[in-house]
C-alpha cells in the first residue's frame, strides 16, 4: 500500500473499481447503493477526490465489504489492525457478509492461541479426546 497520500487515493479508487467490477455493478449502479452522485464516485476511483469516513462506508454497504477495508486502504485506521487475510476475506465476493464475519472470528480466535504455551493446546487437546 502507498505511503504518499496522492498515491494511497489512486490505490483507494482502483480497489473501489476492482470491487465494483468483481461485483458486477456499473458505476452508475454502486452510486445508487451507496447513495452518492455517479460524478463524485467516478472521481473517488480516479483517485481525484479524498472519501469521508462516512462515504467509505456508504460504498462498503453497496459493495457488501467492510468500511473497515476501505478504512485501511484510505490510510484511516491503520494497516496492522487488519491482516493481509482479513483483507483477502473481507474482498472474497463467493461470501455471505455473514460467512466473512464468521471466518475473521474464527482466524482472529487462532491468532489469539498463539500466545498461549504450546502445553495448554495439547492439554486441551487430550482433554476433549483431540
Amino acid at each position: 500500500m502507498a505511503s504518499d497520500p496522492t498515491d494511497r487515493l489512486r490505490d483507494l479508487g482502483s480497489f473501489i473499481r476492482e470491487q465494483r467490477s468483481s461485483s458486477r455493478l456499473s458505476l452508475r449502479r454502486l452510486s445508487e447503493l451507496a447513495g452518492i452522485s455517479n460524478p463524485y464516485l467516478s472521481q473517488i476511483e480516479r483517485g481525484l477526490r479524498r472519501p469521508s469516513a462516512e462515504i467509505l462506508q456508504q460504498i462498503a454497504k453497496g459493495l457488501a465489504i467492510s468500511a473497515e477495508t476501505l478504512y485501511v486502504r484510505a490510510g484511516i485506521l491503520d494497516a496492522d489492525r487488519e491482516s493481509d487475510l482479513e483483507v483477502h476475506i473481507r474482498a472474497d465476493q463467493n461470501l455471505t457478509p455473514e460467512q466473512r464475519q464468521a471466518l475473521i472470528q474464527i482466524y482472529r480466535s487462532f491468532v489469539g492461541d498463539l500466545d498461549e504455551p504450546a502445553d495448554s493446546t495439547a492439554s486441551s487437546d487430550q482433554e476433549t479426546g483431540v
